[in-house]
């Protein structure tokens, strides 16, 4: 539930953040963005919602070191950390991508994730408590996994579709927001702008039409999961990836990883208050189940 209510916040300083900018831009540019202008809604839409999304994309492996405080390994000082790397290093060559950079986060829980702009210049990590809690055996399934998901382009992908969303999202709240606003107005429109009605209007379409784009969202990170989990079986062997997810399973009240993290780390969401629908991964039986399925 708490994702949600920073969801709701995030998307009225998001609102806030946007309108301001927007009316710079168009002062700036002279974009037409009065009332009906859907030329220059449009522009605007297309410009915030894949701008800010390539923005996070570009920042997220320096964001996902700093938030998480991940040590990269540049020289591996022992055993584990040259294992690790090495590791890393064939499972790249085997699905043709660059070498990623190889680190370790501090948490207790067994966790990793995978990030990058490209598939050549990604980042994986991996938490001390999944070194601590899982075979080498299943952590090479874990590495597999996060491999599978840069291999898969999955980080660009989402990108890509959280940009279009962004982009109807921002663009029809404020039809909406017209709409609402001419019918306060009636037959007093005339051309002084947009007026209480718009702001209201587009504000509540915009926090409702959001919770349907994370909706969407949400789902291609579940169904992308199991494509991960397909690689990590191809990598490092399918019962070692079941191995893995059992291992998980195990692991009661694993924490989520933060922000944008969450959706490629190799647990997350294991629990919604409100349903199978605000998870960022599928339950484990049901990724456990699709392996053993798979011929």
């Amino acid at each position: 539930m708490m994702r949600i209510v920073l969801l709701v916040l995030t998307n009225f300083a998001v609102m806030a953040v946007l309108f301001v900018t927007m009316n710079i831009l168009a002062t700036l540019f002279g974009i037409n963005m009065s009332r009906g202008s859907m030329g220059g809604m449009l522009f605007m839409a297309v410009l915030f919602g894949f701008g800010g999304s390539f923005i996070s994309l570009l920042m997220s492996k320096w964001m996902a070191k700093k938030s998480m405080g991940v040590q990269v390994i540049e020289h591996p000082s022992n055993n584990q950390e040259r294992w690790l790397v090495e590791t890393v290093r064939r499972q790249a060559d085997k699905v043709g991508i660059g070498m990623p950079e190889v680190g370790i986060f501090y948490s207790p829980d067994p966790n990793a994730f995978a990030t990058g702009a490209n598939k050549n210049s990604a980042l994986v990590a991996v938490s001390q408590g999944l070194l601590e809690r899982m075979t080498p055996d299943e952590v090479e399934a874990v590495l597999g996994h996060e491999i599978g998901h840069i291999a898969n382009g999955d980080m660009v992908t989402q990108t890509l579709l959280q940009g279009v969303l962004n982009t109807f999202v921002f663009f029809f709240a404020r039809v909406i927001g017209m709409f609402v606003d001419g019918l306060l107005r009636g037959n007093n429109q005339g051309n002084s702008g947009p007026g209480f009605g718009y702001f209201i209007g587009s504000m509540i379409a915009e926090i409702l039409l959001g919770f349907l784009a994370t909706i969407i969202v949400l789902w291609f990170s579940r169904h992308r999961e199991f494509r991960a989990d397909v690689a990590g079986a191809d990598l490092a062997g399918r019962q070692k990836m079941i191995a893995a997810l059992r291992r998980l399973q195990q692991a009661h009240h694993v924490q989520d990883l933060p922000g944008e993290m969450a959706a490629f780390g190799i647990a997350g969401g294991l629990r919604s208050n409100l349903g199978k629908l605000f998870m960022t991964h599928p339950p484990l039986e049901e990724r456990i189940a699709a392996l053993q399925a798979a011929n």
